[in-house]
């Protein structure tokens, strides 16, 4: 059974949060002489701090207790707060396993956190035995998990992750920004079997809605709590929450691109395999490419230069480039300038 009093900073436990005048007035209709705003404007009013009326929409979507959720400025804000919460600065650890996204790393050390890493074995997988043996360190506070994984694409083997979940006494923190790209299961349903979960998810891949910047988070309502205190009062804007809304009032559409964009990445990863500098296409849970080529320095500088972008990850995989699944024309256009490689 998790004790969350024992996992999270004793000052956080003290911490008496910041009462907006939102909190202290929750109506939508009235004379507003409370907040210090300017009277005149159309965007002149603080937003609702814990955004409902989003929640609400979310909570319909994912079949979650709105009490569950949490919306974040990005998932970036979600992982700062996980690290804000539970780590004590200078002493207590984090861990990941590598090759995987980078922000863990970052908001650890901007916290003073310590980074333990864990490579992932020849098949991107955890190595459950490697692991085990810091499942007891009672500095370690953190595991986090990417699945699909940012760069290798893949899905995590779920008995294995349901595995870590149920055997460590910290909290596991499981990023699937990339889950509606897969066929494989999502480890949301979890979050009501273990209080010690968190699951986040984003609108910036699936849903178009990078440039607004939000993420979410799934677990129990305590640690939900937890990140209301610790955040800023207004942590998502008021267009941006207009613009999640606008887009889950359109769910057929996203439907629509999410199995284009799948459709497309079966193509793309045809047509690159029977390229010759091409060495390994790795197959894909998410809405990118893991790509193996023969000189993948080269071959970055040159697409580059013909204004096709793309991402080196040379320096985590050795030769390996990462593509993102883009529209038709874009995608022929980036194997036209392969073939003349």
């Amino acid at each position: 059974m998790t004790d969350l009093k024992k996992l999270v900073r004793e000052n956080v436990l003290r911490l008496i949060p910041y009462s907006s005048a939102r909190d202290d007035y929750k109506g939508k209709t009235g004379i507003f002489m409370d907040a210090n705003e300017n009277p005149y404007g159309k965007l002149n009013r603080y937003p609702d701090p814990y955004q409902k009326e989003l929640k609400s929409a979310v909570s319909r979507i994912k079949m979650i207790e709105e009490e569950r959720i949490f919306l974040g400025n990005g998932s970036d804000e979600i992982i700062d707060l996980c690290i804000r919460i539970f780590c004590n600065p200078g002493i207590d650890k984090i861990l990941t396993f590598t090759p995987t996204y980078g922000m863990y790393e970052v908001s650890a050390s901007i916290n003073d956190v310590e980074v333990l890493k864990i490579p992932l074995n020849d098949k991107f997988e955890i190595d459950l035995l490697k692991t085990e043996n810091l499942l007891n360190d009672q500095k370690l506070k953190l595991i986090f998990i990417c699945s699909p994984n940012n760069p290798t694409s893949n899905s995590m083997n779920y008995k294995d992750v349901e595995h870590l979940i149920k055997n460590f006494n910290g909290i596991v923190i499981i990023d699937e920004a990339y889950i509606d790209f897969t066929e494989k299961p999502s480890f949301i349903k979890l979050i009501d079997k273990y209080a010690n979960l968190i699951i986040m998810q984003t609108f910036s891949k699936a849903f178009g809605l990078a440039a607004v910047r939000v993420g979410m988070a799934f677990s129990n309502p305590a640690i939900i709590q937890f990140f209301n205190k610790l955040k800023p009062p207004y942590n998502i804007s008021f267009i941006n929450q207009k613009a999640v809304l606008k887009k889950l009032s359109r769910i057929e559409e996203y439907k629509r691109q999410v199995l284009t964009i799948k459709k497309e990445r079966v193509r793309l990863a045809h047509l690159l395999s029977e390229i010759n500098i091409v060495e390994k296409v790795y197959p894909s849970d998410a809405n990118f490419l893991l790509v193996k080529v023969q000189d993948a320095n080269n071959i970055y500088n040159t697409l580059v230069k013909k204004n096709i972008i793309i991402r080196n990850r040379s320096s985590l995989i050795e030769n390996c480039l990462r593509i993102t699944v883009g529209k038709k024309s874009e995608n022929d256009k980036l194997i036209e300038a392969l073939r003349e490689l």
